[in-house]
């Protein structure tokens, strides 16, 4: 998934000329906005990806074997989170396996961090986030940019351990038990 920045709509805000001021000095600062769920919805949207909003009041965009989270903390909403809930299940038995894996990952990607959850009744799951504080502004084109890239980073990171794990043949099983479709998962 990749998106070409002058496919995203501009939000309302208004946009500078082409080619900056006259006599090709630069248009200034971009504008600075404080990001909401709405704009974050409408990315969403231009990115073409299924969402709803979840019971907390989270925009949740789902894929066949993980949902990715966007959400707004904090008494002024002022961190903006992405986070991933992957939701294929290790024994604890394989934690140290688990633990060596995505340390690699997180040596060599910016994003998302992952890190493991173990469940009461021992099973071991992995989360994936990256965050940012929006409180005081943020210039749309950063946000928009990083937004996505975190969104394909998350999908991304789902395909390397299906690789690094040898789950290949598994989620082409999981693929042949429904309809096949990429992408978001259709029951949102």
């Amino acid at each position: 998934m990749s998106i070409d920045p002058s496919s995203i709509p501009s939000f309302g805000l208004p946009q500078p000329p082409q080619g900056g001021q006259p006599g090709g000095a630069p248009a200034g600062p971009p504008p600075v906005i404080v990001p909401d769920q709405n704009l974050v919805a409408q990315l969403l949207d231009q990115m073409q990806l299924k969402h709803v909003v979840d019971e907390e009041g989270d925009l949740t965009a789902p894929w066949e074997n993980f949902r990715v989270y966007y959400m707004f903390r904090g008494d002024h909403k002022e961190l903006f989170a992405v986070r991933a809930f992957y939701d294929r299940a290790f024994p604890l038995e394989k934690k140290g396996e688990i633990l060596d894996l995505i340390d690699e990952w997180n040596r060599e990607t910016l994003w998302p961090k992952v890190y493991t959850h173990t469940h009461e009744d021992g099973v071991v799951r992995l989360i994936g986030e990256s965050q940012m504080i929006v409180g005081n502004g943020v210039s749309l084109e950063y946000f928009v940019g990083t937004t996505a890239n975190w969104t394909q980073a998350a999908v991304g990171f789902e395909q390397w351990m299906v690789e690094r794990l040898g789950l290949q043949e598994q989620v082409e099983d999981d693929k042949d038990a429904t309809d096949g479709e990429d992408g978001p998962a259709d029951e949102a």
